[in-house]
């Protein structure tokens, strides 16, 4: 598992899509923040803050992640290595998980260096340090658990296909319907006492609470069990290649 888990992060740095996703999701959110005069901008906000970075990354993400997993599983279909993994002395599940911790990892990596903007607004404020440093560290952990979410759609989908360019899609559609789509049902009004249900289904309600610095057990249970949930079925897609 543990062999399995490097060569995905090697696979990935070996590959030159790897390092331009990386570095899209850092020139976007830097572009946003430092540049584009926008409400995200920290320079003309005036404010010791980087809630721009944590409003816009989760939309970053809903490309920079399906670009990360589009591979995991959806290459190893094509070229038929995928038979040959599931003969070594891993369980399905050994498989998926050591996929899903690689992709989670570099999701961290390409989240590291936005510490930069954190300590660059933390020591460049007026005064230094005046900044609510509590809820930029609760906007880190929503990012994660986001990340996390959406890595485990993502293996899911590369699972579907043996076509990179469709597991891509298929992510983006999955990640950005339960993110904002629930949302946007529930804005519609239509279900009555329903509604409230509905949004809670979405990731973006639990993802802003996070967001404002309070993890509260409710969220982080909601973030688990979704991330299972797309983990148990990307497992049960692999098992369906020894039914037929």
């Amino acid at each position: 598992m543990i062999t399995l888990f490097f060569r995905e992060i090697n696979n990935f740095f070996n590959n030159l899509i790897g390092y331009i996703s990386i570095g899209v999701f850092l020139v976007i959110n830097s572009l946003f923040l430092w540049v584009f005069p926008l409400e995200t901008n920290i320079l003309q906000s005036g404010y010791a803050n980087i809630e721009g970075l944590f409003s816009m990354a989760p939309y970053v993400f809903l490309f920079l992640i399906p670009a990360i997993t589009m591979r995991f599983f959806a290459d190893e279909i094509k070229s038929g290595t995928i038979e040959f993994l599931l003969t070594k002395p891993l369980t399905d599940l050994q498989i998926v998980l050591a996929k899903y911790f690689a992709a989670f990892t570099l999701v961290i990596f390409s989240l590291l260096p936005t510490l930069i903007y954190m300590i660059t607004v933390y020591r460049f404020g007026l005064p230094p340090g005046n900044m609510d440093m509590g809820a930029a560290w609760g906007s880190y952990i929503g990012l994660l658990l986001l990340g996390a979410a959406f890595v485990a759609i993502g293996l899911f989908a590369s699972s579907l296909t043996d076509n990179q360019i469709i597991s891509f899609v298929v992510s983006i559609f999955l990640c950005g319907f339960i993110y904002i789509g629930f949302e946007f049902i529930y804005t519609l009004n239509l279900f009555g006492k329903m509604d409230l249900f509905i949004r809670n289904m979405g990731i973006f309600s639990h993802y802003t609470s996070v967001s404002r610095g309070v993890v509260d057990t409710r969220d982080l249970i909601y973030f688990i069990s979704l991330i299972v949930f797309f983990l148990l079925l990307t497992k049960i897609k692999l098992e369906s290649r020894k039914w037929q």
